[in-house]
């Protein structure tokens, strides 16, 4: 994917163009106007007297506009320019764009404004395997508007261009003729509706969540102030620290959204462009990261995925009772069971972290109602982890795709088929159980025990999820523990063998609690060791491992998501020091990305390259990425909830500071935390 398209998002509705405003689609690059997974304009350029515009400058005030200011004609025009443009464009539940022409000359002046106009309607799979549409497109012109169209059975989609100045209107896009008086300005405002259309016509969506409706770009603009204004408020002597998280916090308010078959409070979409709808694991994790700034998003997360919950036995879909889903998506390969992503089950870590989050929801916030309004999912999700979980009956966590055709093969995090492999780069067979599926097992017994005992009343359930815990965690620390290497395995192989290479999944196991406090300081050494840590942050796969790659999507590169979580695992068995160190270098990184994290960059050592290398198709914004930051910040001042209190001990290397972060929700209320170098003590004030 090109780095360089402008993007404009309202949730899983964005524009992607280049640098001009242009959308100009091209194989396997996701330009467009996209709405629910459906690329609603392919095509949308601008000429003046038949010339393209060329960008003079660029200002993108918010997440959800963007202005460009434009002269007709190649950079020579650019002195003395007798005419310019400045285009402004919104999406608010809908795109809209507002031309505005400038008449420079001392005369008047005659113009002809042509916008070419049309949509493919591919769905976002077409768009990254270049999937030829399988229906029938249309062009129409009716009643002064452009309608853009695509059939196939009673799957409908249609784009619907308007405009409020007169027009030429024809089925390949409007054409104004203008004059202008000397130094005056010709304005319009394009209006383009990407409408689901049922049988009788009427869009779906118009009887659904309010979110899903037409909004406008007041209130998004006034959500996103009352969403700042409740976020707790962080300063740092070290301004990058402040630059993301106010960075992350726009963000995650720019990929909130209410799938259509539910309407419940908004939840975070994955990432744009190419995870821009609603997942399982991804919703899940962030609500972990940003518990501490806004906690609503996790209980919208909990109440959307419950719902969701599989309830059968499913091949297509690889659905489970009890298994939470992998991704939800609406597009036309979709509707018509080519991809079985509607939805689609295909991740063994999903279920085990719904306990988890469900627990440590109500750890910080004391909502005991949500926590007994989820009790039969929570237990359903901790029978799938027995019933079809462990496929071996071993006791592990393993995955193994019912669906042969279209299902993932990987159904961990890392899901490329790559990988997962042994240290010479051979691929293991299935069934796999990898470690940190195993970590997130044990977590999720362990934290089910304790809601059992104190809201479900059911001590003898406790007592069982405890029993099984602790006898996974000693069965795992037997099995998966490499001794010539002094790391765990990546992985179980469908034989029993270690899976040996050397990945960041250890990492994940210290937050889950798993590792035994003999082993730790072991996995905290190779953690930040030269073949693991980049100097950036921790690779996905180490130097030296046969499929080690600093540009392979999940062999070598290196994720903020992932990194936030190690060193918050780190702190958790006592490792202050390595974690600062892993903050620092994630935080620094963002410097080169205008604050804004990248789903994933380069894994090359920080001495050779300098600067991180940005990976070419990172989803950017990310919402894992985007909540890293935020994760990082708990991480170093130790925050951590303690019955009705919030400890804070604050660990920060020396370039921080000081970091002061002012109201942080919980069930205390609202309290101030305050960490120092100079006076590295916990500070904790209640407001």
């Amino acid at each position: 994917m090109k780095t360089d398209l402008v993007r404009i998002l309202d949730g899983n509705i964005f524009v992607l163009s280049d640098g001009s405003g242009d959308i100009v689609a091209k194989p396997g690059v996701p330009a467009g106007y996209f709405s629910f997974d459906t690329r609603f304009l392919s095509l949308w350029r601008l000429t003046i007297n038949g010339e393209r515009v060329s960008t003079l400058a660029m200002d993108d005030p918010s997440y959800f506009e963007v202005r460009f200011f434009l002269v007709p004609g190649a950079p020579t025009h650019y002195v003395d320019a007798k005419v310019s443009v400045i285009r402004e464009r919104t999406v608010a539940g809908s795109f809209e764009e507002r031309l505005t022409v400038l008449n420079h000359s001392e005369e008047w002046a005659e113009f002809t404004v042509r916008v070419d106009a049309d949509a493919d309607f591919s769905s976002l799979h077409m768009v990254e395997r270049e999937h030829p549409p399988c229906g029938r497109l249309y062009q129409r012109v009716e009643n002064g508007r452009l309608h853009l169209g695509y059939e196939r059975e009673k799957y409908h989609r249609e784009t619907q261009i308007s405009t409020t100045e007169p027009a030429q209107v024809d089925e390949q896009g409007l054409t104004y003729h203008i004059r202008i008086e000397p130094h005056g300005q010709w304005i319009t405002t394009l209006h383009v509706r990407g409408l689901v259309l049922r049988p009788d016509g009427q869009d779906i969506r118009e009887r659904l969540s309010p979110r899903c409706r037409q909004r406008d770009t007041a209130g998004l603009q006034d959500d996103l102030r009352q969403w700042l204004d409740r976020a707790p408020q962080l300063s740092c002597d070290w301004k990058p620290l402040e630059r993301t998280y106010r960075r992350a916090l726009v963000d995650l308010a720019a990929l909130r959204f209410s799938p259509l078959t539910l309407p419940t409070e908004p939840l975070p979409a994955a990432g744009l462009p190419w995870d821009a709808t609603l997942t399982g694991r991804d919703p899940i994790l962030t609500s972990l990261q940003v518990l501490p700034f806004t906690p609503d998003l996790a209980v919208n997360t909990l109440r959307m995925l419950g719902l969701d919950q599989g309830s059968v036995l499913d091949d297509f879909r690889d659905e489970e009772p009890g298994k939470i889903l992998r991704e939800f998506r609406y597009g036309e390969m979709v509707a018509f069971e080519e991809r079985p992503q509607g939805p689609y089950f295909g991740a063994a870590d999903s279920t085990p972290l719904f306990v988890i989050l469900l627990d440590e929801y109500e750890r910080w916030t004391g909502d005991a109602a949500v926590v007994r309004e989820f009790e039969d999912e929570a237990r359903a999700a901790l029978h799938w982890i027995d019933e079809y979980g462990d496929i071996m009956g071993d006791g592990y966590v393993w995955y193994q795709r019912r669906n042969e055709r279209t299902g993932l093969e990987n159904q961990c995090w890392k899901e490329t088929t790559n990988s997962i492999s042994f240290r010479d780069g051979r691929l293991p067979g299935l069934p796999r159980a990898t470690c940190e599926l195993q970590g997130y097992a044990y977590d999720a017994k362990v934290r089910g025990a304790r809601l059992a005992r104190e809201f479900w009343h059911d001590p003898a359930y406790a007592d069982r999820l405890e029993r099984e815990a602790a006898e996974l965690k000693e069965r795992f620390n037997r099995d998966f523990w490499i001794s010539d290497g002094e790391y765990y395995a990546l992985a179980l192989d469908g034989d029993g063998r270690q899976v040996d290479a050397l990945s960041s999944n250890i990492g994940h196991l210290l937050w889950s609690g798993i590792v035994e406090e003999s082993r730790a300081p072991k996995i905290a050494e190779h953690l930040l060791g030269p073949r693991l840590f980049s100097g950036w942050g921790v690779r996905t796969l180490a130097q030296a491992e046969g499929r080690y790659n600093p540009l392979g999507y999940h062999v070598g590169t290196v994720w903020p998501f992932d990194n936030s979580f190690i060193a918050w695992g780190l702190r958790r068995y006592g490792f202050h020091q390595e974690a600062g160190r892993i903050a620092e270098g994630i935080i620094d990184a963002s410097r080169y990305f205008q604050g804004r994290l990248p789903e994933a960059f380069g894994g090359y050592d920080r001495e050779l390259t300098r600067h991180p290398v940005q990976y070419p198709a990172a989803n950017s914004p990310q919402a894992l990425a985007t909540g890293a930051s935020l994760l990082l910040v708990r991480t170093l001042l130790g925050l951590e909830p303690y019955g009705d209190d919030l400890v804070v001990a604050p660990a920060l290397p020396e370039r921080f500071g000081r970091i002061e972060l002012l109201d942080i929700p919980g069930r205390w209320g609202r309290v101030d935390a305050i960490g120092s170098v100079r006076s590295p003590e916990a500070n904790a004030v209640g407001s």
